[in-house]
């Protein structure tokens, strides 16, 4: 720093409440990872050269003074590009969008492609916090679950995608051939559209959607407790020593029982091949993807109390109307539900 270096400190959220506290109401908003890096800049310092960036950035002012110059994105393929820049000189920039001097509290918003550049005035130093989200949640990232899981269920159940090319179709397709004229070719381009506009048929939206929102969900920070949502919690129960060692604490949950989720965008049914699971939140750490995704198998018979759960939310119900089979299912969901810390009870239970 007193050689004119900026400081860069790496995911703050791992170390502030605070800063915790806020990317996860964020990440819930967006529904997109939320991440954060704050920056120290000595007086009269850039950090960065110009570049742009692949996330949606919110850089908010916490001391001093910053110079900030953004400009427009400079072609079409850098508009909400998937990729950083590398570094930029000032020659490739035009005139700037916006320049402006940001101050304690100031916030600025741009969105991926802008390219930007900041730098301290002589008289004051600068620490701001950038926040983003939005990387790599795009329609294009959502086709890239989706189109090989289509194409996989149209190879199992429509014969046509299993018939063989026409023998001879490289002597007539390929770069070499691109500008002849000849009806075979022109056959082959329509089959092909024909199979790509046919995929939609087998496309598994849902399930696409599903395994973007369990990447979403190991990319989650945990959600942040209140002290009232910690005494009605799993966390409401300290761990107890005895004879030498730690020994669990009785949970005793009753049909009569009143238990809500903590959040509504902590968990996730999703289907898979091994079956029913249940990707969840509470366990994550802030450390980012220090813990491997946090799910439980659950019993195909329960989804509809998972759903009836979601759809309750943020209103509490009795754990007797769950809808399972029998008062011990219902009652041993939402024991285990609660144990990781995905279920709050109305009232706090009492220690047994």
């Amino acid at each position: 720093y007193q050689n004119g270096c900026s400081l860069r400190l790496l995911s703050p959220q791992t170390f502030s409440p605070t800063v915790w506290h806020l990317l996860s109401i964020l990440q819930e908003h967006f529904g997109s990872m939320a991440g954060a890096n704050t920056y120290l800049t000595p007086p009269g310092t850039q950090g960065f050269a110009p570049h742009y960036d692949d996330i949606e950035a919110f850089v908010l002012q916490l001391e001093g003074k910053k110079h900030w110059r953004v400009y427009s994105p400079r072609t079409d393929a850098e508009v909400l590009p998937q990729f950083s820049s590398t570094n930029l000189t000032q020659a490739e920039l035009g005139e700037p969008v916006l320049e402006t001097v940001l101050e304690a509290g100031d916030l600025l918003y741009f969105p991926r492609g802008f390219i930007h550049q900041g730098d301290c005035l002589p008289d004051a130093h600068s620490l701001h916090i950038t926040v983003s989200s939005y990387q790599r949640n795009s329609w294009g990232h959502l086709l890239e679950k989706l189109l090989p899981a289509a194409l996989q269920m149209a190879l199992e159940e429509d014969v046509e995608y299993r018939q063989g090319l026409p023998m001879g179709y490289l002597n007539y397709m390929g770069i070499a051939n691109s500008d002849a004229v000849d009806a075979r070719r022109t056959a082959f381009m329509e089959k092909v559209q024909r199979l790509i506009k046919k995929l939609v048929d087998y496309a598994p939206i849902d399930a696409a959607v599903d395994q973007s929102a369990k990447s979403f969900l190991h990319d989650c920070l945990p959600p942040v407790l209140t002290e009232s949502e910690k005494a009605r919690s799993v966390y409401g129960f300290p761990a107890r020593w005895q004879d030498g060692g730690p020994c669990d604490v009785d949970i005793l949950i009753t049909e009569d029982t009143e238990v809500r989720l903590l959040r509504h965008g902590i968990i996730r049914l999703c289907n898979e091949e091994a079956g029913v699971m249940l990707y969840y939140t509470t366990e994550n750490s802030r450390v980012y993807h220090k813990e491997e995704p946090k799910f439980l198998e659950i019993d195909p018979e329960h989804t509809e109390s998972i759903e009836f759960l979601l759809s309750s939310y943020p209103n509490h119900i009795r754990v007797d109307t769950l809808p399972c089979e029998t008062l011990e299912d219902k009652i041993s969901l939402a024991t285990l539900l609660f144990e990781k810390g995905i279920l709050t009870t109305k009232k706090p239970l009492v220690q047994v």
